[in-house]
C-alpha cells in the first residue's frame, strides 16, 4: 500500500515546497522593488533640496538686480514673487500628466518591466 501513496506524499512535499519557493520570491520581488523605490524616492529628494537651494541663491541674486534696476528690492521681490505665483500655477495645472503618469510609469518599469527580463533571461 505504500507504494501507491508515495507519488501523492511525494506530490504534496513538492507543493508545498514550490508555495514555499514562491512566498520566497515574492517576499524577494517586494524587498527590490521597495528598495528601488526608496532609492529613487530618496534620490530626487535630495536632488529637490539641493536644487531649491540654488533656486533660493538665484532668486535673492534676482531680486537684488531687479532691485537695482528699478529702484526698490520690495518692487524686486515682488517681481519675482509674481514669476514663482505663475510658475507654480502652471505646474499645478500639468500636475496630473507631469508627475502622476511619470510615477506610473516608473513604478510599472521597477515592478513589471524586470520580471519579463528574468523570464526572458530564463528561457
Amino acid at each position: 500500500m505504500g507504494e501507491f501513496t508515495k507519488p501523492m506524499e511525494d506530490l504534496g512535499k513538492n507543493a508545498r515546497e514550490y508555495v514555499d519557493l514562491r512566498v520566497d520570491d515574492l517576499k524577494l520581488r517586494t524587498v527590490k522593488g521597495l528598495s528601488l523605490s526608496l532609492n529613487h524616492l530618496l534620490s530626487m529628494i535630495l536632488v529637490l533640496f539641493s536644487g531649491s537651494i540654488v533656486l533660493l541663491a538665484v532668486a535673492f541674486g534676482v531680486i537684488l538686480l531687479l532691485g537695482q534696476m528699478i529702484g526698490s528690492y520690495a518692487g524686486g521681490a515682488f517681481i519675482v514673487a509674481v514669476i514663482f505665483g505663475i510658475v507654480t500655477f502652471c505646474l499645478w495645472k500639468v500636475r496630473g500628466k507631469l508627475f502622476l503618469d511619470s510615477f506610473v510609469k516608473l513604478f510599472i518599469k521597477l515592478f513589471f518591466d524586470e520580471d519579463e527580463e528574468d523570464e526572458e533571461a530564463e528561457s
